[in-house]
């Protein structure tokens, strides 16, 4: 099969409509003609997809953030056959980039897509690639389509998103800066008693892992990640589970922990203590499925998605794919 590429642009991505110039535009559409896409919405990014499907494409550029990195993987599995989606090749173009991070390309821009032609040319596109199985969001008994991500949480995690989403933080800082900017807002927020004891009640959750039996608690804080890496050396999650076929990371840290602003530190410089891997407070592992009832809202990949009528969501492990290394 040949190995045609073509590329995803999202012009409204961050990075993207801050250079603003059109020079990476003008010089994708000159090198790629047809296959140089810029999709106005999910609908016609579906659309597109399922014609590159059609013609046998076997890598996607895609030039954004997390949240088009997401659409694309969700429309890839929905359209390609099983056992033959597409390779990927990200250019960190967005407001977060945590996928970009961990499997992305160092450069963007022309350079970027330079490299990548001319591997395609020599035939060397897919020698050095990583693979990921993304988490794959779905609404048990509900028709509505499953979505793929990389990274997703609840409870805190929601709430933090929503502060990082205010106006006065997302159009005034960088990605990085943004980061720094919600940490300080969420601390002052936290000083506030009224805020402070919200947070550290956490949101009521039943969380079964792996078809495990349910546990009902009120939950600070949850997260699952798909990558193998994060931003900045944080890497929040260790093994006390692992199934035997592996799986995606989880953190589960139960309403008003002990401990917190220690275990925080600890988490951020990536060392796990005896007293926090032993804690019941405080657990982390891998797993291939975890089914959650709650009224909260999932953040996955930055968006923030409903739980449904039933309130009820499955994360899965979903199928493997490759993220091409230039």
């Amino acid at each position: 099969m040949t190995s045609r590429l073509a590329l995803i642009h999202n012009p409204r991505s961050r990075r993207n409509a801050r250079d603003g110039d059109g020079e990476f535009e003008r010089e994708a559409a000159r090198q790629l003609g047809p296959m140089f896409l810029t999709p106005s919405d999910r609908d016609e990014l579906f659309t597109e997809i399922k014609a590159l499907a059609a013609q046998g494409v076997r890598c996607i550029v895609v030039n954004g953030g997390d949240g088009t990195v997401s659409d694309v993987m969700s429309a890839i599995i929905a359209v390609y056959p099983p056992g033959e989606l597409p390779a990927l090749a990200i250019l960190p173009s967005g407001n977060t980039n945590l996928i970009a991070e961990d499997v992305g390309l160092k450069n963007r821009g022309v350079a970027a897509l330079t490299t990548l032609l001319e591997r395609e040319r020599n035939g060397t596109l897919f020698s050095n690639t990583q693979t990921r199985r993304p988490i794959l969001v779905s609404w048990p008994g509900s028709n509505r389509a499953p979505i793929a991500g990389m990274f997703c949480g609840l409870a805190a995690f929601t709430r933090g998103i929503e502060l990082a989403h205010q106006p006065a933080i997302l159009n005034r800082y960088s990605h990085d800066m943004a980061v720094l900017a919600t940490v300080i807002w969420a601390v002052r927020q936290l000083l506030r008693k009224e805020t402070r004891r919200r947070w550290m009640n956490g949101e009521v959750m039943s969380l079964a892992i792996d078809e495990g039996a349910p546990e009902d608690a009120a939950r600070f804080l949850f997260l699952c990640s798909a990558l193998h890496r994060l931003g900045h050396g944080v890497w929040p999650f260790w093994n006390n589970r692992t199934p035997a076929n592996g799986g995606f990371f989880y953190l589960d840290i139960l309403a008003n922990p002990q401990k917190l602003p220690r275990a925080v530190a600890s988490l951020m410089r990536r060392q796990k203590p005896g007293w926090l891997r032993s804690s019941s407070t405080y657990r982390s592992g891998q797993a291939g499925s975890v089914r959650i009832e709650t009224r909260d809202r999932l953040v996955l990949d930055g968006e923030e998605l409903d739980t449904g009528p039933d309130g009820c969501i499955l994360l899965a492990q979903g199928p493997g794919i490759a993220f091409v290394n230039a």
